[in-house]
């Protein structure tokens, strides 16, 4: 397929990345900042523009991944050059009906998984959850997630929503709280990477036991004693809310 790459983030990088390792042609890529619209398609090979009026028009699949606000003011202007094409984003919250207001034809392909610039990952590991306006349009999102993915999902924007929510508090909340853990350690000079058998663990049980099961430690068991104590060596004030507040959740959560 000829595909239209619009954003140049961590999402956008890696899905076209992904795309052209699969045998699809990128035309072109869009991001507002030159620089990163250059970055990216030299990766693949590909013109690139920072110019939302050129566009190309000779694209089967627009991909939007941009931030959720500007995601419909894209849409005007894509569908505008091509109004036969295929617009989809890629966002976990925004619901597929931003789309339906500039184009005929839309959807949404969502790949849950946290993606940074110069790391590649395996697509065909990443649950894709897609959702379109139309049978046809659907059957196409498939067949485009499908050359990537082998965990191809339909799903609606009610339950996208609630997808991206739990990614968030399974990944980006546990990362802060690697971060936190972090601060402690550069007090003392300890290397972090020590905890990354800790970390990988943890990972690994709750593909063998649900979250609940697989929690232990003083939170657990409410040991005052401790858990005092451990507040007081946290170096501020918010961290000492953060690490009271997750106490109070995880014990309320197994008694």
């Amino acid at each position: 397929m000829n595909i239209v790459i619009i954003g140049s983030g961590n999402l956008a990088t890696q899905l076209s990345l992904a795309l052209n390792d699969a045998g699809h042609h990128i035309v072109q890529v869009f991001s507002r900042t030159a620089d990163h619209a250059k970055c990216l398609a030299d990766k693949l090979d590909c013109p690139h523009t920072s110019d939302i009026n050129v566009i190309s028009p000779d694209a089967d699949i627009y991909i939007i991944s941009v931030k959720d606000d500007a995601i419909a003011e894209v849409a005007q202007t894509v569908s505008q050059g091509n109004p036969n094409a295929l617009i989809l984003h890629t966002a976990g919250s925004v619901p597929m009906s931003v789309l339906g207001s500039y184009a005929s034809r839309y959807g949404v392909l969502y790949p849950m998984q946290t993606f940074s610039k110069t790391r590649r990952v395996d697509f065909r590991e990443i649950p894709c959850f897609i959702e379109a306006s139309d049978e046809k349009s659907l059957s196409e999102i498939r067949l485009l997630a499908e050359s990537i993915s082998d965990h191809v999902i339909d799903c609606d924007s009610v339950k996208r929503k609630k997808m991206h929510l739990a990614a968030v508090l399974a990944c980006n909340l546990t990362n802060h709280c690697y971060r936190l853990a972090e601060r402690v350690l550069e007090s003392e000079q300890i290397d972090f990477r020590l905890f990354l058998p800790l970390i990988a663990e943890t990972a690994r049980k709750v593909s063998f036991m649900s979250p609940r099961d697989a929690q232990t430690g003083p939170m657990v068991r409410y040991d005052e004693s401790v858990m005092q104590m451990q507040m007081s060596m946290l170096p501020d004030d918010r961290t000492r809310e953060i690490y009271r507040l997750m106490a109070e959740s995880i014990h309320a959560d197994v008694i």
